[in-house]
């Protein structure tokens, strides 16, 4: 649809303030596309606010894409849903998570019925990934040596350095957090990582696709900045004609 926008942001963990500014600083209509790429939850002072705020988000008029990280993977694990290394929860931040419901516990003493409805039907509704044009949004990257309609969700859900530090083969520009940077890490025609540590007191990005511009707000800032990235896009490192394809020992 003509003039209809498309936002992907980075990682959240639990920062609703800053996600309220920075999506009144959008001001998304029915025409548009939000995209969060995952972890909503662990490490900061509102896991709970986090959800309520995307769940009102979808009453507000876009389309919303929520993607599971993988602190929400862990999370279902440890309340006894499909997921993984729900051992690990309550040790990568979870315990403000449960914090912020008012709850606290351990390992087979909680359960989804203790959690909002509505909240654990955001959590099991959770997508894995979301493609746009010519962008494939994950939430930690992908396998270079695996076809895309064959990755696995250990490695959409956890791969870091595989994917970070080595260029794919793929005609799609993979949009990721997972990993925290100091700036969004631009390794194009390849990758964006718009992890941009907003819970270690840095910012919360948010990239629109079709104008290339970029929102950001700070941890406990007030207001929204604005940068263009068209020109990275105008000259990125290769074409995507000539795209290695990675090598069998990567």
């Amino acid at each position: 649809m003509a003039g209809a926008r498309t936002f992907v942001m980075g990682d959240i963990h639990g920062c609703v303030e800053e996600l309220d500014r920075l999506l009144d600083a959008l001001a998304p209509t029915a025409d548009d596309t939000v995209v969060c790429l995952g972890d909503y939850i662990d490490r900061g002072p509102s896991s709970k606010g986090v959800i309520d705020r995307l769940l009102r988000l979808q009453t507000e008029g876009p389309h919303c894409v929520y993607l599971k990280g993988n602190h929400e993977d862990m999370f279902l694990a440890f309340l006894g849903e499909p997921g993984n290394y729900g051992e690990a929860f309550l040790y990568n931040g979870g315990a403000a998570t449960l914090q912020s419901y008012g709850l606290q516990g351990e390992m087979g003493t909680l359960s989804v019925a203790q959690l909002p409805a509505a909240h654990v039907e955001f959590l099991r509704a959770l997508r894995l990934r979301y493609e746009h044009g010519d962008f494939l949004c994950v939430h930690a990257g992908i396998d270079p040596q695996r076809p895309l309609d064959a990755q696995r969700e250990e490695d959409l859900l956890w791969i870091r350095e595989p994917f970070i530090l080595h260029r794919h083969p793929f005609l799609r520009t993979i949009l990721y957090g997972h990993t925290p940077q100091r700036d969004v890490r631009l390794d194009l025609p390849y990758k964006i990582g718009l992890d941009t540590g907003l819970v270690y007191w840095n910012n919360l990005s948010c990239l629109e696709l079709e104008t290339k511009e970029l929102f950001q707000i700070g941890r406990g800032a007030h207001s929204v900045v604005r940068r263009n990235l068209g020109a990275a896009f105008a000259h990125p490192h290769t074409s995507a004609a000539h795209r290695p394809e990675p090598s069998p020992d990567r």
